[in-house]
C-alpha cells in the first residue's frame, strides 16, 4: 500500500462531512435517556459491570455514613501493594515474579513455589526459531505498540491449540507472554533504530538466572550493563503497573473480548491495542514532554511563583501543547493520593541522586506540591487532586535512558499479567457474552428509490 491510497483527498473530506452531519447525537439525549458517558456516572465513578477477586482500588472510606475522599489504596488479591512492595525491599530482592504469581494464582509463593515459578518464566523466555528475522525484523516501525500486536497475533499461527480455551491451556499462553513479552518489545524496537533510524543492531539473548527487570536492561543495552538500583527501580515500577481494577480500559477489553470465546492471542491484542491509546497507557510521555519544555522556560526550578505562573499557563492553555491540563495530575478514582505514585517517588529521589539528575528530581516535587493548589485556584475543584503514577514513571525511564518509543511498551510488559488474571477470570466465572444495550436515536424516514434521489 502506498501512501497516495491514504491520502485525504477532497473525496474523503466530502464525504466525511456526512460523517459528522448525520452522526451527531443531542448531549442533552444523554441525560434524558440516562446514559452514563464512558460507562461513569455524574462524579467519575464507574458503573458497576462485574465482580473480581484480583485487585482493588480504593479511594474513599466511610465517614458518619458518608462517603468521603482517603488516601488512595491499592490491594493485590487483597494486600496493600505498600506492605508488597516493603517485603521485597527488607529482603532486597525483585519481585516481579512474585507479584505475579499472586495475581495468578491468588496467593502468595512459598521459596519452592517461587522458584519453580521463576524457572518456569524463564523457561518459555524464548521465540520461535526465526521470528526475530521473519517477523519482527521484516516491518520494523517506530511504533512497538503495534509491533508487539502484530507479534502476539503471529504467535497465534506457531500455536497448534490456539482456540482451546481449557484453563490449563489458556495459563500456559499467558505464561509465555508474560515471558516474552518485554523481547517483543525490545527487539521491535531494536529493529525500528536498526531500519529506520540506520543504528547499530543489537539483539542479545536473555538470561534465565535474572530477573524480568533485569532482562528488560541488558536486552535493551548494546553493553548489557546496569545497576542494581536501576534493575530495582524498574522492578518497582513493572509492579506498579501489573494490574489495576477490572474496569480500566485495556482490562475490560479483555473481559469483553473473553466473553466472546475468542483466542488468548487475539484477546491479548485487543488489550494492547486498549492499552495504545493515549488516554490510557501514553499519559507518561505527555508528562516528560511536559517537563522538558517546562525545563527550557523555566529559568529557576526552586522558585515557586515562577513555577506556579508556568502551571497557571498551562491551565489556561497559553502554553506548551494549549490543551489546559497538568500532565500526570489527577486520576479517575484516586483524589487525595495515588498509592502508586507515593510509593515510586521514594526510589524516583534515590535514582536521580544516583544519576546526577536531583535538579530535575526538585522540579517534579514543586510541581507536584504547587499544582493541586493552582488547579484548584484555576478550575474551583476542590476535592482534590494529586500525582498519579505517570508523574514519575516518565522521568524513571528518561533516567534509566528508555527511549520514548518504549514507554508504552514498558506499562505493557507489566500490565499482561493483569490481563491474563482477568482473562482467566472471565472464563471461569461468565459463561455469556458482554453485551450492554444501546437506545437508537434517529429519525425515521423513507425509503426513496435511486432515480429520485436529489
Amino acid at each position: 500500500m502506498t501512501n497516495n491510497h491514504l491520502q485525504i483527498t477532497d473525496e474523503i473530506k466530502h464525504l466525511a462531512y456526512f460523517c459528522s452531519k448525520n452522526n451527531r447525537i443531542d448531549p442533552e439525549l444523554y441525560t434524558k435517556f440516562d446514559v452514563k458517558k464512558g460507562l461513569r456516572d455524574l462524579d467519575g465513578k464507574g458503573v458497576l459491570a462485574g465482580l473480581t477477586n484480583i485487585s482493588l482500588v480504593e479511594a474513599k472510606k466511610e465517614v458518619n455514613g458518608k462517603l468521603v475522599p482517603c488516601d488512595g489504596r491499592l490491594l493485590y488479591r487483597g494486600i496493600n501493594i505498600k506492605t508488597l512492595v516493603d517485603g521485597f525491599i527488607m529482603d532486597n530482592r525483585f519481585g516481579f515474579e512474585e507479584t505475579a504469581y499472586l495475581l495468578l494464582f491468588g496467593e502468595l509463593p512459598t521459596e519452592k513455589q517461587l522458584a519453580d515459578f521463576q524457572r518456569l518464566l524463564a523457561s518459555k523466555r524464548t521465540l520461535p526459531k526465526n521470528f526475530v528475522r521473519d517477523v519482527i525484523m521484516k516491518t520494523p516501525t517506530k511504533d512497538i505498540m503495534n509491533a508487539l500486536s502484530r507479534s502476539v497475533l503471529t504467535l497465534a499461527s506457531y500455536d497448534s491449540n490456539a482456540d482451546d480455551l481449557s484453563i490449563e491451556n489458556v495459563l500456559c499462553q499467558s505464561l509465555m507472554l508474560i515471558s516474552t513479552f518485554p523481547l517483543l518489545a525490545v527487539y521491535a524496537y531494536h529493529s525500528y533504530n536498526y531500519s529506520i533510524n540506520e543504528k547499530s543492531l543489537y539483539i542479545h539473548y536473555p538470561e534465565k538466572d535474572l530477573s524480568t527487570a533485569e532482562n528488560i536492561l541488558r536486552l535493551l543495552r548494546p553493553n548489557k550493563i546496569y545497576s542494581d538500583i536501576e534493575a530495582k527501580v524498574l522492578d518497582l515500577v513493572l509492579i506498579l503497573h501489573m494490574e489495576h481494577g477490572g474496569g480500566n480500559n485495556s482490562s475490560f477489553t479483555t473481559h469483553v473480548i473473553t466473553s466472546s470465546g475468542s483466542d488468548t492471542y487475539s484477546t491479548i491484542s485487543a488489550a494492547l491495542s486498549s492499552l495504545k491509546g493515549p488516554k490510557h497507557g501514553g499519559a507518561n510521555i505527555k508528562v516528560t514532554e511536559m517537563f522538558n519544555h517546562m525545563k527550557h522556560v523555566i529559568k529557576d526550578y526552586r522558585d515557586e511563583d515562577e513555577v506556579r505562573n508556568y502551571l497557571s499557563e498551562l491551565l489556561n492553555r497559553q502554553t506548551f501543547d494549549k490543551q489546559g491540563l497538568i500532565y500526570g495530575m489527577g486520576h479517575a478514582i484516586y483524589s487525595v493520593s495515588d498509592p502508586r505514585a507515593d510509593l515510586l517517588k521514594r526510589f524516583v529521589e534515590q535514582l536521580a541522586e544516583d544519576k546526577g539528575r536531583m535538579e530535575e528530581f526538585h522540579l517534579y516535587s514543586l510541581v507536584e506540591k504547587l499544582a493541586p493548589e493552582v488547579i484548584a485556584k484555576e478550575r474551583k475543584i476542590y476535592k482534590g487532586v494529586s500525582a498519579n503514577v505517570d508523574f514519575y514513571s516518565g522521568f524513571v525511564y528518561s533516567m534509566l535512558d528508555l527511549p520514548k518509543e518504549l514507554y508504552t511498551p514498558m506499562f505493557a510488559i507489566a500490565r499482561i499479567v493483569g490481563w491474563s488474571a482477568h482473562r482467566i477470570e472471565e472464563l471461569i466465572n461468565v459463561n455469556k457474552i458482554i453485551r450492554p444495550a444501546y437506545d437508537s436515536v434517529f429519525e425515521y424516514q423513507e425509503y426513496t428509490p435511486l432515480d429520485k434521489r436529489s
